[in-house]
């Protein structure tokens, strides 16, 4: 929710060992989150990122780029768009797709910047949620697997 005033967000209180401040006195900075190893079956999802671009990275990905899985990452917002991207890779594949999912906490830090000179820099953190979706290729029974990732 943002102030009418001045259209920052408004933090809530903040407070900082007994020492309680005022959110208009400060700057919201989120910082990236930590990310997994990124390896080259890795997609992560965000909401900024057409959806139409995102699913055409991932379908390219599975049909000829050698994968015969990859695993789609989303944080917060962008949970539901990960799980919409591999429901419909799914969908698309006819059955030859199947789908693992598994779910996580992040831990996000945040820093609040002083707008005055007079204030102190606060870092606090923040707990959100994700996901981890397995997107895997299918063998028909008596088919051996054979190793298509490097």
């Amino acid at each position: 929710m943002a102030d009418r005033t001045t259209g920052t967000p408004h933090l809530g209180p903040v407070s900082d060992s007994a020492v309680d401040m005022d959110p208009v006195e400060y700057t919201l900075r989120k910082r990236l989150p930590h990310k997994l190893p990124r390896r080259k079956n890795d997609v992560y999802i965000n909401m900024k990122t057409d959806f139409k671009a995102q699913l055409a990275r991932c379908q390219k990905m599975l049909e000829s780029g050698g994968f015969s899985e990859i695993c789609i990452h989303g944080l917060g917002l962008a949970i539901n768009r990960a799980i919409n991207i591999a429901l419909q890779l799914q969908a698309a594949s006819f059955g030859a797709l199947q789908i693992a999912a598994n779910t996580s906490t992040v831990e996000l830090v945040d820093d609040l910047e002083p707008e005055l000179d007079e204030g102190e820099a606060v870092t606090r953190t923040r707990n959100n949620s994700a996901i981890h979706i397995r997107v895997f290729l299918v063998l028909p029974k008596g088919e051996k697997a054979e190793a298509i990732n490097p």
